[in-house]
């Protein structure tokens, strides 16, 4: 018998459909709540790797992902004048199929189309209290009417409000990771056919990709910053004010890309910030994916580790009578994986937007260079890799008992 019965999943992101999949394959009842409208479509380009790529196929969805793939061909970076100075293509990679790239808005709709059928979503509302009592938790809403549930999991992002609710304030488990990212679609004046293009200034990065898998182009800003300054949790006006006075005049297309922001209608602001707790449970909350263990953009993991931690956390929930031990041995198995995709951050950002010259110089080099170096980089280096297949998902938790 699992442990228990009926759960309530705060977001409808990646996660909780995932996790509303799994749930319903042990004969648990899920209910979602989301605060968007309605489902979020388009989005970013997003990875999955390793045994993220496992747990899709045994939900039965990796032929409809591989179906999705953004087709994307390489990278080139340039210079201000839009000289190419370096290009990695997808080729030089060693294609194993253990990476796949697919938009965001693409995967959701994948893994949520098929649990409509037996989960309960509530869309445009939100979690306003939690109340435990013994088994069960009162769940507050913005707008439905207070409900009980043997579990609430937490899979609403970074800003997580069941982690406030439940654990307290955000600030307790940010790490900022000094750096900030936008991303938004703009039209695609540069006529891009499946290819990225990047352009540096020491320590700042604009960028523009464009796949087949939607209209337009996709406008990124990354530019690193020595300390948090607040402007990830300001209005979207003063976050566009910030990018206009941080990249305008640099060359390339960056005053092309300022000028087409305002027209944008999915524009994204964010810190580059990992999330870090001594525990992912409090009694009967828990949380999953970036509400949890977010490894920030830089580690390109955050989407599989949402995959992997709702097949983990769904099994555990079966295989236990009770929910202490179930989300005892989910952390147990996750916490190794989790801190293996975390460590790797910082070697995204390096390779993305160095800090000086001499770093741009030295990565163009290197590419330009081709062979196993050339290659390395493509994958974020080794440790990337390692990091991706860092879990057995038919492992048993390991023994707490046990030193």
């Amino acid at each position: 018998m699992p442990a228990v019965n009926d759960v309530l999943i705060s977001g409808a992101g990646v996660a909780g459909p995932a996790l509303a999949h799994w749930l319903h394959h042990h004969g648990i009842r899920a209910t979602v709540v989301e605060r968007a409208p309605d489902l979020r479509s388009g989005g970013y380009a997003i990875d999955l790797r390793g045994v993220a790529v496992d747990v899709a196929e045994r939900m039965g969805a990796l032929a409809e992902i591989r179906r999705n793939v953004t087709e994307m061909d390489g990278a080139a970076f340039v210079d201000a004048r839009g000289r190419r100075s370096a290009r990695f293509s997808s080729a030089d990679a060693v294609d194993d199929g253990r990476s796949l790239e697919i938009l965001r808005g693409d995967l959701v709709r994948i893994l949520h189309a098929p649990t409509t059928a037996h989960t309960e979503y509530l869309y445009d509302d939100t979690l306003t209290a939690l109340e435990q009592d013994g088994d069960r938790v009162r769940a507050t809403f913005l707008n439905a009417a207070p409900r009980t549930f043997d579990l609430v999991v937490g899979a609403d992002g970074l800003h997580s409000a069941t982690r406030r609710l439940a654990f307290g304030p955000e600030g307790r488990y940010a790490r900022f990771l000094g750096a900030y990212i936008s991303i938004f679609t703009i039209p695609d004046h540069l006529g891009l056919d499946r290819e990225a293009r990047l352009f540096n200034v020491p320590g700042k990065a604009a960028g523009m990709y464009r796949t087949p898998r939607a209209e337009g182009a996709k406008a990124v800003f990354l530019l690193r910053s020595p300390a948090a300054s607040g402007i990830d949790r300001r209005p979207p006006a003063e976050q566009k004010a910030y990018l206009r006075a941080e990249f305008a005049g640099l060359g390339w297309e960056n005053d092309r890309i300022l000028d087409a922001m305002d027209g944008t209608g999915d524009f994204y602001f964010d810190s580059v910030t990992r999330i870090h707790m001594d525990t992912w449970s409090a009694g009967r909350v828990v949380l999953l994916g970036d509400a949890g263990y977010c490894p920030s953009p830089m580690s390109g993991q955050g989407t599989s580790l949402a995959l992997v931690g709702a097949y983990v956390l769904a099994g555990e929930l079966a295989r236990h009578d009770g929910a202490a031990g179930a989300l005892a041995a989910y952390e147990a198995r996750m916490r190794p994986y989790v801190d293996a995709n975390q460590a790797i951050a910082d070697a995204g950002l390096g390779i993305l937007a160095p800090r000086t010259r001499r770093g741009i110089l030295l990565r163009d080099t290197v590419l330009r260079a081709g062979g196993p170096l050339l290659s390395l980089l493509g994958r974020f280096d080794r440790r990337l890799s390692n990091a991706a297949e860092a879990l057995d998902l038919d492992a048993p938790a390991p023994d707490p008992a046990r030193p």
